[in-house]
């Protein structure tokens, strides 16, 4: 089976009433709680489709970068974004603290592929 096969056969296979607390709350506890993880789980498979949207706009930025041997990083980009992002969490009354943190690590990831996509291209060119 293939990576993506497997990945696709674990969704498959989700079962979104699965809880330890079954039949140890009230039905009508339970059916709530199952509605709002169900809501959870929409806002859940969206952020992975946002992400997968997100990371592709960023690998054309590793490769434009590249491509003109620019800087993997941008700190001045990011300390704005992380500002920006701080503000926008206080506004949705979402910790700006674990929001930062996030975007962190969403840069952390954007910047290796920047340097693996800068490797390969030099590599290609070292090649011809």
């Amino acid at each position: 089976m293939t990576e993506q096969n497997h990945a696709l056969a674990d969704a498959d296979s989700f079962d979104p009433s699965a809880s330890s607390l079954a039949g140890h709350v009230d039905q009508a506890v339970m059916d709530e709680l199952l509605s709002i993880r169900s809501s959870i789980d929409n806002i859940d498979a969206t952020l992975v489709y946002l992400l997968a949207e997100r990371f592709k706009a960023t690998q054309k930025v590793g490769v434009l970068k590249a491509t003109y041997k620019l800087p993997a990083g941008d700190p001045g980009r990011e300390a704005a974004q992380i500002a920006r992002l701080r503000r926008l969490a206080e506004e949705a009354h979402l910790d700006p603290a674990f929001a930062e943190k996030f975007l962190n690590f969403i840069i952390s990831e954007v910047i290796r592929h920047h340097e693996a996509i800068a490797e390969d291209h030099q590599a290609t060119i070292a090649q011809a």
